[in-house]
């Protein structure tokens, strides 16, 4: 596949790009990494990973004679591929913020050739591949929209084993992305454009209602005074058809939650289940801290909050709903401790200093590390994932 030895990744230094980046360095491209952020690009260019993700280190060391970071448009001019692998936020109102974007787009209007494939890979809302191409119609029409759909912390695993869907503005840039895919998975799915940016938007949606059907399942137990851990072991137990029912617990993200608010712009508000899946997960860590207070005076207790990352298992605090507790905690004055070995967060403590501290232990993000900790029985202990014994 020489046609592609020259790969310019923007955005290289973010969640997407960089595994991006590393599994095509380990095919022996040469990838250009493109990247605004200087500590981004002084950490890859100095042999280290931007964030956590499994196997990152055995490819960087293995690898990192073929990629390089900068910001340098000298990257996407010499480059053979060009993917583009940007944020596209989400304002309070569900309504995309694409100026970046776009900005991007003309940028690379100026500086791009007629015979440069063109592939987005960020989330987009839908019409936005469509402007593009007309944006471009009269510079470059190899652009296709090729969604990633990689569960982060796992890319350099599943890059090679999902299977990854591709569209195009036309058959030129389907078969030639088609080319650039199997360079590292054969498994390919072709579809409409329009398909393309639903697929991704539905597939986001479609976790995070499921994650708020579970937690409010779990305020309903609540109420009734029965532990929904208890129930959901006995529904999933031999009985397939519930074998998804997620545990309950604090779910957010920058792509749950941003798809879903992006699907809710598109349909106009007309999106119900969107929409009250929010007000449910958004609202979740209010929730705990009102059950709390209906049991306790939590003016004299501690309250330890046991991980700060979004999910389990990551580096990454975006839209964390973990910080969302401790914003509860700071308005309603309320003395706190919190702790996650996975990120250097200001005013962190050891997980075990934590359980010591504090009278009221909450397990915020399900790490599985969290499984080994002893907590005696005269702490209160408020694990929604069911992680500790």
């Amino acid at each position: 596949m020489k046609t592609f030895n020259n790969i310019c990744i923007i955005g290289g230094g973010g969640h997407v790009g960089f595994p991006l980046g590393l599994m095509l360095a380990s095919y022996g491209k040469k990838v250009y990494l493109y990247e605004k952020n200087k500590i981004l690009c002084n950490k890859i260019n100095s042999k280290l990973s931007t964030h956590y993700e499994i196997n990152s280190n055995q490819f960087i060391k293995k690898y990192f004679k073929n990629y390089q970071a900068g910001y340098n448009d000298d990257f996407i001019r010499k480059s053979k591929v060009i993917v583009i692998c940007v944020g596209t936020p989400v304002s309070k109102n569900s309504k995309p913020q694409l100026l970046e974007f776009y900005k991007l787009i003309y940028k690379l209007k100026k500086i791009i050739r007629s015979d440069q494939l063109i592939i987005i890979r960020s989330s987009v809302f839908p019409g936005t591949i469509e402007k593009v191409a007309s944006i471009l119609k009269n510079v470059n029409s190899n652009i296709s929209y090729c969604p990633e759909r990689i569960l982060q912390g796992s890319a350099l695993v599943e890059l090679k084993n999902l299977p990854q869907i591709v569209s195009g503005v036309n058959k030129k840039s389907v078969d030639l992305s088609i080319k650039f895919f199997k360079i590292f998975n054969k498994k390919i799915i072709i579809s409409s454009i329009l398909e393309a940016e639903l697929i991704k938007l539905f597939s986001n949606a479609w976790r995070y209602i499921n994650f708020a059907i579970s937690n409010q399942f779990y305020a309903i137990c609540q109420t009734f005074y029965v532990d929904f851990n208890s129930i959901r072991k006995k529904m999933v137990y031999g009985y397939s058809r519930n074998k998804n029912l997620p545990m309950a617990g604090f779910a957010a993200g920058p792509c749950l939650v941003k798809d879903t608010m992006q699907l809710i712009n598109f349909c106009k508000n007309n999106f119900s289940l969107g929409k009250d899946s929010l007000e449910i997960n958004m609202n979740f860590p209010m929730y705990i801290v009102q059950q709390l207070e209906k049991r306790f005076n939590l003016k004299k207790k501690k309250i330890g909050i046991l991980g700060l990352t979004f999910k389990a298992d990551v580096d990454d605090t975006r839209d964390s709903l973990s910080l969302e507790l401790i914003k509860v905690l700071q308005r309603k004055k309320i003395k706190y401790y919190f702790s996650d070995s996975y990120c250097d967060y200001p005013g962190s403590i050891s997980a075990n200093d934590l359980i010591k501290k504090s009278d009221i232990i909450i397990v915020a993000t399900p790490h599985k590390h969290y499984k080994n900790l002893k907590i005696s029985k005269n702490k209160i202990l408020i694990d929604t994932w069911g992680l500790i014994n």
